[in-house]
């Protein structure tokens, strides 16, 4: 999964992927043998010569300005996060730009405020999806069935891909499940064009293709998708159906926290207001037992 690949399958992927009356390419009748752009169609599209276009999709033209890179993403269609990822995977492919990413840890500022948060569900996010922490609600609305002092150790921190993909709890949690794992694929995608060499992450996606079916499929397809703020919604357990809206804070290059959000006075409202009472009342009776058999 390095940068000179990763940019070679996007462009291949994204290209076969629009057809040509999509973008006006006259094709007279004649059959093809497959359904999307030839190469030759995207680079008279872009402005660049067909032989360029085709050691840049090849891998073995890693000098593109950024007037080209924008020439082609207009030509394939490409969103603004999808236009930004394309800039990464160019950046990324070049030995020089290649960077290894730090360790994550929570700074105390963002330990401030996921404590300030205390009445609304929150978890703090690594850029691999690890859950680096989480506030009591954030635990009990997310992963309630987990260990809420997991993210406490590194080697045990619970990863929402993970989860999201493998896990049957946090499957059933989604009444659209596909949207939310379309989401999680998507923001991976946005972090493997920034950290093309971060062993961690191949090792996620390795693991996550080979168990997961569905993360594979959706992997291959190459959808790259910024997720900041998105309506789902939940089958809680203990409260039942509620939706909220998920939005992610970012607080720069470090760890995102990850808040969410019900409309007030509406049932979903009611139904995490149930969910705050459920665990406080759970924690006021270990506490009597502890105390009882002190």
């Amino acid at each position: 999964m390095n940068g000179k690949s990763q940019l070679g399958d996007f462009l291949q992927t994204r290209r076969s992927q629009l057809r040509p009356d999509e973008v006006g390419v006259p094709t007279y009748g004649e059959r093809r043998r497959v359904p999307g752009l030839r190469r030759e169609e995207l680079a008279l599209l872009a402005g660049v010569s067909a032989s360029y276009y085709a050691r840049l999709e090849q891998g073995h033209s890693l000098n593109a300005s950024p007037e080209v890179l924008d020439a082609i993403a207009r030509a394939l269609r490409l969103d603004e996060s999808e236009r930004r990822y394309l800039h990464d995977l160019a950046r990324s492919a070049k030995p020089r730009s290649r960077r290894r990413p730090a360790p994550e840890r929570v700074t105390e500022p963002t330990a401030q405020l996921l404590d300030a948060l205390g009445d609304v569900p929150a978890i703090v996010i690594g850029r691999r999806s690890d859950v680096l922490a989480w506030n009591r609600l954030g635990h009990a609305l997310f992963a309630g069935h987990l260990d809420p002092a997991a993210p406490d150790v590194p080697t045990e921190r619970p990863n929402m891909a993970r989860l999201v993909f493998l896990d049957a709890h946090t499957r059933d949690l989604y009444a659209d499940w596909p949207s939310k794992a379309g989401a999680v694929v998507g923001n991976l995608r946005l972090v493997a064009g920034q950290y093309p060499e971060d062993p961690a992450l191949h090792t996620l996606v390795g693991e996550l293709s080979a168990k997961s079916e569905d993360f594979a499929s959706m992997w291959a397809d190459h959808r790259v998708k910024a997720c900041a703020v998105a309506d789902y919604e939940m089958r809680h357990p203990l409260v039942g159906s509620l939706t909220v809206m998920q939005q992610t804070l970012s607080q720069g290059p470090g760890p995102s926290i990850v808040v969410a959000t019900t409309a007030a006075g509406s049932p979903s409202r009611a139904a995490l207001d149930l969910l705050a009472q459920a665990i406080t009342q759970a924690a006021r009776t270990r506490s009597d037992n502890r105390l009882s058999t002190s």
